[in-house]
């Protein structure tokens, strides 16, 4: 019998009661392994109201008793980290290694967030005026919530709500219906760590259930990570509802490859960084910009045997399946649209048939040259296992071509020179920047989000930034009159 999921809600699991569902696949084996309930308006009024009863309570808690909450987290975390990593694999299907390091990724988020009373310190200046002191705060903004997509499961709802809940917040997760069994487990050791009944909430679901939170007036502020459109609208409709929102959207990263490159750790960044968790990835690099036709004949005679060697399939390989028939339909039809457009392709994956699991969302790495600016292949995120390589006279060609795009999430060069790759991290319109790096995803203490269309909002994710997104800041300005001095104390003084 095929397992039903449950929402979590106040500290337990809870069976849905809207009658909607939707299916779970294990994509290597393009089986179903699990329904999920869809929430309606009674499931996602319960979790709001078990947020806003647990936020009072958890607010006034000294930072220090919430950061060894999520100290104790952590630990459990780590001690379970091979679980959520089995769960990403049978729902997402990325390889294991891949899944562990993104939980790896999202636990250095919830480290950050350990160090929530250093992170909260406001600023203090004496005599503002004569016998007038000033000094800020930071205070959370009451209930929140996040809507996470199906690439990261685990690390993506932990850019968002580790964070928060360090700050004060109480919190509603609604995670991807593709892959929703991570953040049960999850749900179930925050509890183990302590945390308060009501503080951390998951509401399964599709886009009911994110109107309803995008809509609800008692959320204060809603974190978005998908694809540019919906990011549009969820950063659209929360904000005319008078909510915070940072709403992250898609993706077409580019990686510069300058005639003094390393062409060996350009070629392997290159394979890794466009065919690693099947480039579903929102930082995946899906352009390959050569800088001349010789380096683009090199990259073309390197990368060809690498893309038609990869290791498909599940336990020691180096790409699994995609999420979903669908969505390997999509990519299916994308390779089909570049051969029509006249880009050359130089490795199909349209013919790839897993030979253990046959009835698997698998495609094949695909590799294009000689891809145009007005193809869509070069246009249009593909979210799937394709490369394509463009080619440039020069450097300033090249830059004029990132900017052009719509997106601004990542980027890379890979050179020697320092000059030019300082002048590039300087003129790039793009969010994050690898020098020699192909997949810049900032750690836990910066800040990660894009520029243009790859993001909605004034407020990039985790760090510094997402401090100030789930804080409110207050400034109060004081002048005593002259009153009485107390005397000695001997006690050594304690916080109570």
């Amino acid at each position: 019998m095929t397992e039903t999921l449950p929402h979590y809600i106040n500290g337990q699991r809870v069976a849905g009661t809207s009658g909607r569902f939707g299916e779970v696949f294990d994509p290597a084996l393009g089986t179903v392994k699990a329904r999920v309930p869809f929430a309606g308006k009674a499931e996602l009024d319960s979790a709001v109201a078990a947020a806003k009863a647990a936020f009072p309570a958890w607010a006034a808690a000294t930072p220090l008793k919430r950061a060894r909450v999520m100290s104790k987290f952590k630990e459990l975390l780590e001690i379970n980290a091979g679980r959520l990593a089995s769960i990403i694999t049978s729902e997402h299907g990325k390889v294991e290694d891949d899944a562990l390091g993104e939980v790896t990724r999202g636990i250095e988020v919830v480290e950050f967030a350990c160090g929530g009373p250093h992170l909260l310190k406001g600023e203090v200046t004496e005599n503002v005026g004569t016998n007038v002191d000033s000094h800020s705060l930071r205070q959370p903004l009451g209930v929140v919530a996040g809507i996470s997509p199906f690439n990261f499961p685990v690390m993506v709802p932990m850019w968002m709500f580790p964070v928060a809940i360090a700050c004060g917040n109480t919190f509603i997760l609604k995670p991807s219906e593709r892959d929703p069994s991570a953040s049960l487990l999850v749900a179930d050791l925050f509890k183990q760590a302590g945390l308060p009944d009501g503080v951390f909430n998951v509401l399964q679901g599709d886009k009911e259930a994110v109107d309803g939170l995008l809509t609800h007036p008692d959320i204060q502020a809603v974190s978005f990570v998908g694809s540019t459109p919906i990011a549009r609208y969820v950063y659209a409709t929360g904000a005319a509802h008078g909510k915070r929102v940072q709403a992250l959207g898609g993706a077409k990263n580019h990686l510069l490859v300058m005639p003094d490159a390393d062409l060996d750790k350009a070629v392997d960044a290159l394979i890794g960084a466009a065919y690693g968790s099947a480039g579903e990835r929102c930082m995946a690099i899906s352009i390959a910009v050569a800088v001349t036709d010789a380096i683009g004949d090199t990259l073309v005679e390197r990368l060809v045997p690498r893309v038609a060697a990869l290791r498909i399939g599940t336990g020691d390989a180096q790409m699994g399946p995609l999420i979903t028939k669908e969505h390997r339909a999509k990519v299916l039809d994308y390779i089909s649209i570049g051969v029509d457009e006249g880009a050359k392709l130089l490795v199909d994956g349209r013919g790839y048939r897993n030979a253990e699991h046959p009835e698997g969302f698998f495609v094949g790495g695909t590799l294009f040259d000689q891809v145009k600016p007005h193809m869509r292949i070069y246009k249009e995120e593909i979210f799937g296992p394709v490369l394509g390589i463009v080619r440039v006279k020069d450097y300033r060609e090249a830059v004029e071509l990132i900017n052009a795009n719509e997106f601004g999430n990542g980027t890379a060069i890979f050179t020697r020179d320092g000059d030019t790759a300082r002048t590039f991290a300087h003129e790039i319109q793009v969010g994050m920047v690898g020098i020699n790096v192909p997949i810049p995803v900032p750690m836990a203490f910066h800040s990660f989000g894009g520029w243009k269309n790859s993001l909605f909002g004034d407020h990039h994710m985790h760090g510094p930034e997402g401090v100030r997104f789930y804080t409110r800041l207050k400034t109060i300005t004081t002048r005593w009159p002259t009153g009485i001095r107390l005397g000695a104390d001997f006690v050594m003084p304690t916080m109570k």
